[in-house]
């Protein structure tokens, strides 16, 4: 056989192994176009493929690794020879730095291979928690997600999932719906369907950075159409006042609601935002520290906008703990903005914070002003005759002096006391002086 013959061959190999399917639309769509090159594309059981496309391509120009799981082709069950595919994917992104995008849609394991299977979904998960904090881990719910693939969907940085896909760890007839669960905050966004779901997943990666030695992207950094501001305003609408304009990518929105979380940037650069309103309880201490974490582990600024008048009844110590330790132990940069009531434990656990910012209406206390005039000025109730008008102007009265944003400031919890209207313009300038913050802490492998 000739040389043109073979090319005919080889021409005539690779179509039939690009069959067109939805998985291969999905994966295609992720990359800038024409830039995707597929991986392993003749590997095969018999004569079909294997139920995944894995590949790379670039994203905004960086290199990106991915695995689309097609469960046109056998169900899109798990084999070795899928699982391979797919671990090479994951030894390629370790190698290069470079981020790995997670397509799901299979019905789980080839049972009848057994134990080669449980020992390749084995050496995947390794391999995917080995990464985890290294490169960005983005995992696409495009239909059925179910046993060990559900557990590593969990456990990516962003999981998006489309509605109509399904994700569980084991069948107990449980919601298994997408809004089910981006409300328990196992899923970070969801999406109308499964392309959509790819465009958020390029959307998210444009402004991280490729591994956890890179620096994000900077960006024009325009600023959004003047707001007014206080304390009142809604966490996204304050976030959408201060971050550059169109650049905001709210994450579990559906989760603890008295956390806000997002990915945005001020000022050209990528940051986390972190705004808390109302008392805070276990679940929202788990949403806050397991995004501060995150953002940490790619050395992305943290900006964190405090009302809270501390822990709702119930919220247990740990959930507490493991807050204040997640915001102490991060050594990105943070600035910290006091924007109303900081009451309690839940002021200190923003307190680590490089800069910390308060605006004249915040109440920074130990005691809430209620409690507090209890305590200390409960002698001046004595003979008032509307000892409720009484008790409320002197409640105002602590809020006002000893609470205050500029009794804080003296003390040295806050470093500056700003306008509303000028927090944009302090967060850009804070976020420039501390652009080349390093830290170093001691050694060690993990915290409590």
């Amino acid at each position: 056989m000739n040389l043109q013959a073979k090319l005919a061959k080889l021409e005539q190999v690779k179509s039939a192994c690009k069959t067109a399917s939805p998985a291969r639309e999905r994966i295609t769509a992720l990359f800038d176009e024409g830039t995707f090159t597929e991986l392993d594309g003749f590997v095969a059981c018999g004569d079909k493929g294997v139920g995944v496309i894995t590949g790379y391509g670039s994203i905004d120009g960086s290199i990106v690794y991915a695995f689309s799981q097609d469960v046109s082709t056998c169900g899109g069950a798990v084999s070795k020879a899928h699982a391979e595919k797919i671990a090479k994917v994951y030894e390629l992104a370790v190698k290069n730095g470079a981020p790995v995008v997670a397509i799901y849609d299979s019905n789980g394991a080839k049972v009848s291979e057994g134990q080669e299977v449980l020992a390749c979904y084995q050496k995947i998960l390794s391999m995917s928690q080995n990464l985890s904090g290294v490169v960005p881990q983005i995992a696409v719910i495009a239909g059925s997600c179910v046993g060990v693939s559900a557990m590593m969907a969990a456990t990516a940085d962003i999981t998006i999932m489309a509605e109509g896909a399904s994700l569980y760890l084991v069948n107990d007839g449980s919601d298994t719906s997408a809004k089910a669960q981006a409300e328990s905050g196992v899923v970070a966004m969801v999406a109308e369907d499964a392309m959509a779901a790819v465009q958020k997943a390029k959307e998210v990666l444009s402004v991280l950075p490729l591994n956890n030695l890179d620096l994000a992207p900077i960006s024009e950094g325009t600023a959004s159409a003047p707001a007014s501001i206080d304390e009142k305003t809604a966490s996204e609408e304050l976030a959408k006042a201060v971050c550059d304009a169109e650049s905001v990518i709210e994450l579990k929105a559906d989760f603890a609601k008295h956390v806000y979380t997002a990915l945005a940037s001020i000022g050209g650069s990528t940051v986390g935002v972190v705004s808390i309103k109302g008392k805070l309880c276990d679940k929202c201490s788990a949403k806050a520290a397991s995004f501060v974490r995150f953002c940490d582990s790619f050395n992305l600024p943290v900006v964190t906008f405090v009302d809270t008048d501390g822990y709702k009844e119930g919220t247990t110590p740990a959930a507490a703990a493991s807050l204040a330790s997640v915001y102490a132990e991060a050594t990105c940069a943070q600035v910290t903005v006091y924007t109303g009531s900081a009451i309690g434990a839940s002021a200190m656990a923003f307190g680590s914070a490089d800069i910390r910012l308060a605006w004249p209406t915040a109440v920074i206390s130990a005691l809430a002003p209620a409690t507090a005039v209890e305590f200390f000025w409960h002698d001046r109730l004595k003979g008032a005759e509307d000892t409720a008008k009484t008790r409320a102007a002197l409640e105002e009265e602590y809020a006002d002096t000893e609470a205050s944003a500029f009794t804080a400031a003296t003390a040295g919890m806050v470093d500056d006391v700003i306008a509303p209207a000028d927090t944009r313009g302090a967060l850009v300038t804070a976020l420039d002086a501390l652009a080349s913050k390093r830290v170093q802490r001691l050694a060690k492998k993990h915290s409590c």
